[in-house]
């Protein structure tokens, strides 16, 4: 296995090469690092001096020239942000800061006041980004606008090495950034790949269950790993950019399966926006394949499986749920 560091997590590639030489091991190691070095450079909030960094810092509404790579992944948030009714926002992230997350963030805990957020929530918007592929550039409405990419890049990172390990001569291969994840060919040893759905527990790691993947891509997106509590109230990393608040739902998790780990990534949130009821109707909706994990009040936890999701087995591998209309599903 290949392993290593990137967008302030980790990243692993397994081929089905087993004969791999410790030269050749280096050799593809460097060679996913490099795409991933790159998707960093370009899509990095933490880095100043990467392209998108220093779009957010540029307080102006003249155009801005930007890579073709961090265009495509603007034009695919706002494609999923209009699909979604608005529930996926790249433009949220002054207010994601405002409640303690992510880079250039407040101390968590000390909640921004209604005047704050009335005046931050004047400068956010998926409307005030325009994207102008054709010319390579973006223009702010707002000069103060800032975009956050963090819900999708990984996946775009991990689309970006899938491609270029088939490019490679690779056909065998699983990719996965900080949870993101495609699976191409099969497994050493032969089959699908095998990969598991955790369960949504913020101390440890347990697996709720497990599908089979090849020639897809999954990505999960949930509120159990960064949150704090203020107020009485659990506050997570995840806005709804529809009411510029932190989600208070009883979803755990959403994992999606798409060809694209760009759009399994963009659509995780979106679904996990959009909640227990309106995300599972969304998924049968559109044909996206969707796992949900909620919360009970009898603090156990009850799935519900869209079509188009894979076979899932239970964490021994044996058969388990089908997927089914929205709703359906078991409790563990």
């Amino acid at each position: 296995m290949l392993a290593g560091e990137t967008m302030g997590t980790t990243w692993a590639v397994t081929l089905r090469a087993p004969d791999l030489s410790r030269s050749s091991h280096a050799a593809w190691r460097a060679i996913v690092q490099e795409e991933l070095d790159r998707v960093n450079a370009a899509m990095s909030t933490w880095d100043p001096d990467s392209e998108l960094s220093r779009f957010n810092a540029h307080v102006s509404m003249a155009p801005f020239s930007l890579s073709a790579a961090t265009l495509s992944v603007m034009e695919l948030s706002k494609e999923v942000g209009a699909a979604s009714g608005g529930a996926f926002d790249v433009t949220v992230r002054p207010l994601v800061a405002a409640f303690g997350f992510g880079a250039g963030a407040r101390v968590p805990g000390e909640l921004p006041s209604e005047a704050e957020l009335e005046e931050i929530r004047a400068r956010v918007g998926a409307d005030r980004l325009l994207l102008d592929p054709a010319a390579g550039q973006a223009r702010k409405l707002h000069p103060l606008l800032e975009v956050e990419l963090s819900a999708v890049a990984k996946g775009y990172g991990v689309e970006q090495v899938a491609r270029r390990l088939i490019a490679e001569g690779q056909a065998d291969f699983l990719v996965e950034v900080g949870g993101e994840i495609d699976a191409r060919g099969q497994r050493p040893g032969g089959g699908p790949w095998r990969l598991a759905v955790e369960r949504p527990e913020p101390d440890g790691r347990a697996v709720h269950a497990v599908v089979e993947l090849s020639g897809l891509a999954m990505a999960t997106s949930g509120d159990y790993r960064s949150f704090y509590e203020a107020g009485g109230e659990k506050l997570s990393h995840l806005l709804d950019p529809r009411i510029g608040r932190p989600i208070q739902h009883a979803l755990a998790s959403v994992s999606v399966v798409h060809v694209s780990a760009a759009a399994a990534d963009a659509w995780a949130t979106a679904l996990f926006v959009l909640g227990p009821e309106d995300g599972p109707a969304l998924a049968e909706e559109r044909g996206i394949g969707a796992y949900f994990i909620l919360r009970t009040d009898e603090d156990r936890y009850e799935t519900r499986v869209t079509p188009g999701f894979p076979a899932i087995l239970t964490p021994d591998g044996t058969p388990g749920e089908a997927p089914g209309p929205a709703g359906a599903g078991g409790k563990g």
